[in-house]
Order: C-alpha cells, then sequence, then structure tokens
C-alpha cells in the first residue's frame, strides 16, 4: 500500500516526521512536501513558474512550491501508482473554523480529494512543537488512515482532524466552528518611525459552540469534521430564487435612447 504525506510547515517539519515514522507500520509512504514553510497559502496552485522536485533521500522529495503543488506533482508526476491515501500534516497549530479557507495543510488534503484519493487533514493544537508533542498526534492520524482504508470516504468529501495538546479524552465527530477576528492586525512602528501591520498577531478567539470544531478540541477531544468540496449554499437557494434572477434579461446598457 501506497500513502503520499505532505504538509504546509515545510519537508524538515518534526510533525511531518512523526507522521512518516508513525505511518510506516501501514505500507510505503511516500513524502512530497514544499521545500520551506507555506503556511496560510490556502489553494494556492503554481501556474506562472517552473517547478523544482529534489529527493533528498529516498521516498522523501523537496518540492519549491506550494502544499497544492506537491500533491499535484506527486500523483501525476513523481509517483509511478496512484496512492491509496494522502495524509497532510501534522500541522503546528489547529485549523479549525474559518482558518480552513487559508490553511495549505487543509487545501492539501483538498487537492488530493480532487484527485480522487481519499485524504485527511491533521493538526495539533499546541504551542509546544518538538518530535515528542507530535507522536500522540502521529498515533492519531495512523488510527484514522486505518479507518479510512478501511471503510472509504463518501464522494468529494475528505476529513479534517484537530487533535488537543493534552492526552485526548476521545474523538467527537463535528461540524466547522466559527472564529472571531478581533484585533487580527497588530500595528507597531521600525525603529525609523515608520508604520508597519503584523497579520494574524492579536489573540484569536472562537464561538464556543457544542458540536463544533473549536468546542470538541477545548473540552479535550479530538476533531473530526468531514469537508465537502461542493461550496454550494443549499439552504440559501430558496431564499435567491425571490430575487428572481432567472427572470431578469440582462441587455447592457439601458441608460441610451432607441429612438
Amino acid at each position: 500500500m501506497l500513502i503520499l504525506l505532505t504538509n504546509d510547515d515545510g519537508i524538515h517539519s518534526a510533525g511531518l516526521q512523526a507522521l512518516a515514522d508513525e505511518m510506516q507500520s501501514l505500507g510505503r509512504v511516500v513524502v512530497v512536501a514544499p521545500d520551506r514553510e507555506r503556511s496560510a497559502v490556502g489553494h494556492a496552485l503554481t501556474l506562472h513558474a517552473p517547478l523544482r522536485a529534489e529527493e533528498i533521500q529516498t521516498d522523501r522529495w523537496a518540492v519549491s512550491g506550494t502544499p497544492t503543488d506537491a500533491v499535484n506533482l506527486g500523483i501525476h508526476g513523481l509517483l509511478k501508482e496512484k496512492p491509496a491515501l494522502v495524509v497532510s500534516g501534522i500541522n503546528k497549530g489547529a485549523n479549525m473554523g474559518d482558518d480552513l479557507t487559508y490553511s495549505g495543510t487543509v487545501a492539501a488534503a483538498m487537492e488530493a480529494t480532487l484527485m480522487g484519493v481519499p485524504a485527511i487533514a491533521i493538526s495539533l493544537a499546541s504551542k509546544e512543537f518538538s518530535y515528542d508533542n507530535f507522536r500522540s498526534s502521529a498515533a492519531v492520524a495512523r488510527q484514522m488512515a486505518e479507518t479510512v482504508l478501511e471503510h472509504g470516504l463518501p464522494a468529494d468529501t475528505f476529513i479534517n482532524v484537530n487533535v488537543p495538546d493534552s492526552a485526548p479524552q476521545g474523538i467527537r465527530l463535528t461540524r466547522q466552528g466559527k472564529r472571531v477576528y478581533e484585533d487580527a492586525v497588530v500595528q507597531n512602528r521600525d525603529p525609523r518611525g515608520r508604520a508597519y501591520y503584523w497579520i494574524g498577531a492579536g489573540e484569536l478567539g472562537f464561538h464556543d459552540l457544542d458540536g463544533t470544531d473549536f468546542h470538541a478540541v477545548q473540552n479535550g477531544y479530538v476533531s473530526v469534521t468531514p469537508l465537502h468540496l461542493d461550496l454550494t449554499n443549499y439552504a440559501a437557494m430558496e431564499r435567491l430564487r425571490q430575487w428572481r434572477l432567472e427572470e431578469t434579461l440582462l441587455t447592457g446598457d439601458k441608460t441610451g435612447d432607441d429612438s
């Protein structure tokens, strides 16, 4: 069995190493990951520059691109067979709520799903990121991998896993929570007196709602959230039908005189 691993923290991340060591028991593990940190790049794909991939050791490739690039290149260029599973992580810090839209870790799993490969994104909700800190998360990743390989996933669906900092009390199936972005930008001045801004440097809060990823992790549980490629808001369809858009004829500029 072939398992492809990637991340957005870079090829030398301790979380990726812990994940690779743990996954060895399931089959052949190939790592294709960015050659440096690519956090918060979202689902970016490199289209206007060449990519380079260096095999720094057997089955371990460093790619000069984004996590999405790494997955795409791994599946379509570097691997001679299609992997049975893609696992992205272990990310340094949680990926929950609205943060999913920025996450390179989550985007890599999304890309694998687009390529028709089952995928898991996994993150550690901690501020300490030594190899030992990642070991329990790696064990959770292996357990989730075994479960996905046994049961499969629904169509166009991948799972986002977040592991608490302390020993998990269990696993909770959750929905995506809601982040509070107040004071997310910090303003300061450099030694020359000029203003500069740092995005994401402030303390970010969240809505502590039962059933969400934030609530589960905050209470010591592993959060498992199924994510779907279809972004359509079906609940909003009926409301938008009241706009009668389909009865509107777009005829361009109506200000001119036809006479």
